[in-house]
């Protein structure tokens, strides 16, 4: 990838600001302007001191993204191509094309991976930060939907054996996956287990609390209670 910063020095502050466009590859409203030394003519020649500048482009995640995927699958001999776009601080890259589907990998882990590659190339030295999400002929919400129907199902499964399932590893995105699935079943919780990569998903019947227990043995006293006294008024009427 080409160099976004360059000093240059040049007869004149233009003169330099110029060379320096033309190195970059940039328009001069693409980039930020320092004026290192403004240089002096000197007397007849005597003296004279070039300008100086320091010159770089504005940081772009969006050009900085397509740059580098055009350049790598390129080099990877790969007919794909990569639609980039910027929604505040989200970076939303979609990969289509005839070699896309090499780019997934096992359970979406190459695809992972370039996503992670792809997150250091663009906020590497960038105050500004941006998040990365990566996505190959929409593979995470077919993902997505086939997580949520495993969730689903298990739940299913746990309420009427009422055992505890542990899930495979998975990723840190697919845990999220399920966790969110089963946030509003009332009946069984979620909770993760294990260290990465091989930290996984489990799925149990929720314990009643000490309030629900309370309140339980509440009712069974008043129910005791309202028997006592039927029994009692029977043995007067008798």
């Amino acid at each position: 990838m080409k160099n976004t910063t360059i000093e240059q020095a040049g007869k004149t502050i233009d003169e330099a600001i110029e060379a320096a466009l033309r190195v970059l590859g940039a328009d001069r409203d693409e980039v930020e302007i320092e004026i290192i030394d403004a240089g002096s003519k000197g007397i007849l020649g005597i003296g004279a001191k070039p300008a100086k500048v320091v010159v770089s482009k504005r940081f772009d995640p969006v050009s900085v993204a397509q740059t580098f995927l055009r350049e790598m699958f390129a080099v990877m001999g790969f007919s794909v191509a990569a639609d980039v776009e910027l929604n505040g601080k989200m970076l939303n890259v979609e990969i289509s094309g005839q070699d896309a589907g090499g780019l997934i990998g096992k359970k979406g882990q190459v695809m992972d991976s370039l996503q992670y590659l792809l997150s250091l190339i663009v906020n590497k030295g960038e105050a500004a930060y941006a998040t990365v999400a990566l996505d190959i002929e929409n593979y995470r919400q077919r993902r997505k939907e086939t997580l949520e129907k495993l969730a689903f199902n298990l739940a299913k499964k746990v309420k009427s054996t009422r055992r505890t399932v542990r899930l495979e590893p998975m990723s840190s995105y697919e845990r999220r996956v399920i966790h969110a699935a089963l946030q509003g079943d009332k009946t069984v919780s979620t909770h993760s287990e294990g260290f990465e990569p091989n930290r996984n998903v489990v799925i149990s019947l929720k314990r009643e609390g000490k309030g629900q227990n309370s309140e339980h043995k509440v009712k069974d006293l008043e129910n005791k209670g309202q028997n006592l006294e039927l029994e009692s008024k029977r043995l007067r009427e008798y």
